[in-house]
């Protein structure tokens, strides 16, 4: 399994620290990087899904990677990028979901396929992306989705569940500060009985296209999975600049 390195200063993931970046044309960039716990993810199936929850959540045959199955602990790295690092601009960076706490020294692509199809084949360097067209990204369970939630031919998934316009929808939920913070949600699924949830977030730039990365520890240990939301003012990898 090839691994790329991780270059500190362009994988932030999970930290807590201010970060500092000088350009050629004088520019001088500072961000504060801190976490945000946002519960557990019922992954009892251990295929796990990310995608755009407003446009991209299917009922059957979403993308997904396999993982051990588990319960794992969800964390929301945020970038403050105000000018004064005083919390007055965050961005989300990294929604991660924790596998281990071993550290970790490489990481890799991921590339999340429905089930039974086969992804292309892929360079090192090349990434099939998580695409949100709403601005917000989710982790959850490909098989709590197709047991707990509607048909969607009978319930209509926008209205009825996500953004409903009053306190119960997802999006209203995930933007109430005293939840987890504004832009941040840990949802218990339709009919849920044994936990099964989905962790919402906001994009950090919003609309784009995404990473769904592993990191692994020194002895290949898959310590987490990422989705990079592409933050960081350079790029992962050196010879993308």
């Amino acid at each position: 399994m090839f691994l790329h390195p991780i270059h500190p200063d362009r994988w932030k993931a999970l930290t807590h620290e201010i970060a500092e970046w000088q350009f050629s044309d004088g520019q001088q960039l500072r961000y504060r990087f801190f976490t945000q716990p946002c519960g557990e993810l019922w992954l009892n199936s251990g295929r796990l899904v990310a995608c755009d929850p407003a446009t991209r959540l299917q009922w059957h045959d979403n993308a997904e990677v396999r993982i051990p199955p588990g319960r794992y602990p969800v964390v929301l790295t945020l970038a403050d990028i105000s000018e004064a690092l005083d919390g007055s601009r965050l961005c989300e960076a990294y929604l991660s979901l924790i596998v281990c706490d071993q550290p970790a020294t490489g990481w890799r692509f991921l590339a999340p396929a429905p089930p039974g199809i086969t992804p292309p084949p892929l360079g090192r360097h090349e990434f099939i992306g998580i695409g949100s067209e709403s601005g917000w990204v989710c982790l959850t369970d490909a098989n709590a989705i197709e047991r707990l939630m509607p048909d969607p031919a009978k319930t209509d998934w926008e209205w009825d569940l996500i953004d409903t316009g009053d306190e119960h929808g997802w999006i209203s939920l995930a933007e109430d500060p005293d939840h987890i913070r504004a832009g941040t949600a840990n949802i218990l699924l339709p009919n849920a009985t044994t936990g099964e949830n989905l962790v919402l977030s906001h994009a950090g730039w919003g609309e784009g296209s995404y990473a769904l990365v592993a990191t692994h520890a020194a002895d290949g240990t898959l310590t987490a999975v990422h989705i990079d939301l592409a933050v960081l003012p350079l790029p992962p990898l050196p010879e993308w600049d």
